[in-house]
């Protein structure tokens, strides 16, 4: 018996197709004339065709109309970059890695990314495959929360938008962004295009049937449409269909189209790994010959379609010769915009391209009442900050009713309510991930992570989040506060109590701040919630409630800028430099050992006070270093680096370090204070140091 004939899909209204014709015409003679020239000429260093796919990113990017849309994609998404207005001399000009363009040179020039201040912007897409899920997600729930929240009608209507190859259905990122589209109904769209393979690695590897649309046809909350992406009417049709459910706030939507990958993964690549066979059915399958049966003869003449080719040859020569007359980026500015640099503010992202203005702070603490804890300090500041800006919003695994692990935000969701307060799934990538979205929609998101080990998934989101500014020349940021205790409690164990905060001042571009007491807290969390980077918050469990950090609240005016050392203690004799728990320890091995320190907290090590630190030593000519982080590589051997080399002379004793051994923290108490540097070992060294 045979099988019933499939019914024609109908065409999509308002398709422009003259349109979708010079735009993957262009697309293509740009891949032509990379593969030909410029890479054998060696002015493109890295070349990822888009034959195959485009046609289908083209129609997917003339439906993103809205002024608010948000798109994200990966390497091969360069012609939906042109359907959105990307002009051919900034894409291949970027390409050739050129002055202008996406990044000024710094950054792969298929690594993208379109403020676009009149119609749908492009994302900065990340490196790393899977990572351009959560920070759609997190936009499409900056979407929401403009409409809801914020009461702002001009996201009515907008959409966020990801685009990912079949291999990026296995990642984390991936399955982060679906439970969070799906559980909170977001307005995005995930567009799968699926040409077969992985580099070299095929789909039955990937994705088991090798269908992602099949294997979520059942997914709560998910609209699934599934077709051939090379037929111009089927494509149209599911596409238009797709953009619809999800404009009309029916909640998330997943595309899958399959299409030809008809060139390599990538220049060098050979495709050795594929048999003649395989070669030759995907070019039976190329989406232009069948492109043009649809417009030819029914929109318009064989010699029309002639014409345009003819004219996207020759804008994109001409875009060639304007992209090559730009010059490399001066090489010595190629460190600016890591951090946020006054008078230069971003194109897209934070708080301050929304017209934000701060209210007025000072760095002198007016103390109220009694003193409180750094847990009660910490709330606090989140509770004010919440009441005079509605843009912060905190969020993290159970920071709802519960009040987090630590009961940090204990009734905040109760006094804000679930859309400014609220719990998220149990995926560090989706909670980084998604303020990174929410951050270049111009939110101050407040993302919680349990404890340091587990920040682990997270850490492709941080990195990325990071070095946006700076790859990007400054044309986005996502300025956001984690919020993350870290350190040993009453015990320790491998999974709660590491610190391992060198790890985060080793990534460019993220403040890091290490408060010891409840007032250093209120300050630097006040103004890194009202600042222009992002900020690694770190809250030492066991300082949040300890008796010696306790202070009165400053009050909500009080802020400490960043990279400003505190002097616990003025001494002549040794200089000791530490931050968090290990202050107190500090102060109290001074008063053992009977000596007259300069005890010197940091509070922050990205950016740090080195020059409060070399003005101690050149006083007491002397130098330890304590810290609770493993020894080795840890911030301290920075330290130790900089006193050694710029203020050698003035020692009178080595630089010295107490650190814990390198090995994780250790779970029984006894075990966990040997490793840990005890106060009894502080004064020993002490002592030792200045009777050098």
């Amino acid at each position: 018996m045979s099988a019933k004939p499939k019914p024609a899909p109908k065409a999509a209204p308002e398709t422009d197709w003259k349109r979708v014709v010079e735009l993957v015409q262009c697309s293509r003679a740009m891949d032509a004339i990379e593969e030909r020239e410029l890479v054998p000429g060696k002015k493109i260093f890295y070349q990822f065709s888009a034959r195959g796919h485009d046609m289908a990113q083209v129609l997917l990017g003339l439906r993103l109309t809205h002024p608010k849309d948000a798109m994200c994609g990966y390497y091969r998404s360069r012609p939906i970059l042109l359907s959105l207005g990307v002009a051919l001399e900034d894409a291949l000009g970027s390409a050739m890695g050129r002055a202008g363009g996406y990044s000024d040179g710094r950054d792969i020039g298929v690594v993208f990314n379109y403020p676009n201040a009149t119609g749908a912007s492009a994302l900065p897409m990340c490196g790393g495959v899977g990572a351009q899920y959560t920070p759609t997600a997190g936009y499409a729930q900056a979407i929401e929360y403009h409409k809801n929240v914020l009461g702002d009608r001009a996201y009515d209507g907008a959409i966020g938008v990801v685009l990912g190859g079949d291999a990026s259905v296995a990642t984390n990122g991936f399955w982060a962004a679906l439970t969070m589209a799906t559980t909170l109904k977001l307005p995005m769209l995930f567009y799968v295009e699926d040409n077969g393979y992985g580099i070299s690695t095929p789909g039955w590897l990937q994705t088991p049937g090798c269908n992602i649309a099949q294997n979520l046809a059942s997914f709560s909350g998910l609209k699934v449409l599934d077709g051939d992406g090379t037929d111009p009417v089927e494509a149209s049709e599911l596409i238009a269909d797709a953009v619809a459910h999800v404009r009309g706030g029916n909640g998330p939507a997943l595309v899958h189209l399959t299409v030809p990958r008809l060139q390599g993964h990538s220049f060098q690549d050979t495709q050795a790994y594929k048999s003649k066979d395989v070669v030759d059915a995907e070019w039976a399958r190329d989406p232009l010959p069948k492109l043009k049966a649809h417009v030819v003869p029914a929109l318009m003449s064989e010699k029309d379609w002639d014409a345009l080719q003819t004219q996207a040859e020759e804008r994109v020569r001409r875009a060639v010769q304007i992209a090559d007359q730009r010059p490399v980026s001066e090489a010595s500015q190629v460190t600016r915009f890591v951090f946020s640099e006054e008078n230069a503010l971003q194109d897209e992202g934070g708080l301050w391209n929304t017209g934000y203005a701060a209210p007025r702070v000072s760095d002198a603490p007016k103390p109220e009442g009694a003193r409180i804890n750094m847990i009660t300090a910490i709330r606090r500041t989140l509770d004010h900050e919440l009441a005079v800006n509605p843009r912060v919003l905190v969020f993290g695994e159970d920071v709802g009713p519960k009040g987090g692990v630590h009961g940090v935000t204990l009734g905040l969701q109760e006094k804000y309510g679930e859309g400014r307060v609220f719990d998220t799934s149990l995926s560090e990538e989706g909670i980084i991930g998604r303020a990174v979205g929410m951050a270049i929609a111009g939110l101050m998101p407040v993302p919680e992570i349990q404890f340091r080990k587990y920040a682990d998934p997270a850490c492709e989101q941080i990195n990325d989040c990071g070095t946006m500014r700076w790859r990007t020349a400054n044309r986005f940021a996502a300025p956001m506060v984690v919020r993350m205790p870290v350190g040993f409690f009453k015990c320790g164990d491998p999974w709660h109590s590491q610190t391992n905060e060198v790890q985060f001042v080793h990534a460019p571009g993220w403040r890091v701040a290490c408060p010891s007491n409840a007032e250093d807290a209120v300050g630097l969390l006040r103004t890194a919630l009202r600042g222009n980077d992002p900020v690694m918050f770190l809250e030492h469990r066991n300082m949040l409630d300890a008796a010696s950090a306790r202070r009165p609240y400053p009050g909500d005016a009080f802020a400490l800028p960043f990279g400003v050392a505190k002097r616990v203690r003025e001494g002549g004799d040794i200089t000791l430099v530490a931050w968090g728990a290990m202050v107190e320890r500090c102060e109290a091995a001074a008063d053992q050992a009977g000596v007259s320190a300069d005890i010197l907290d940091l509070r922050t090590l990205a950016p740090w006070d080195f020059e409060a630190v070399l003005a101690s030593v050149r006083r007491t000519h002397r130098c330890f270093i304590i810290h609770e982080d493993i020894g080795t590589a840890g911030f301290g051997a920075e330290i130790a680096a900089v006193v050694a080399d710029q203020a050698f002379l003035d020692l009178d004793a080595p630089v010295a370090r107490m650190t814990m051994p390198d090995i994780p923290s250790p779970h029984h108490p006894e075990l966990m204070e040997w490793a840990l540097p005890s106060v009894e070992r502080i004064a020993a060294k002490i002592e030792e140091l200045v009777r050098f």
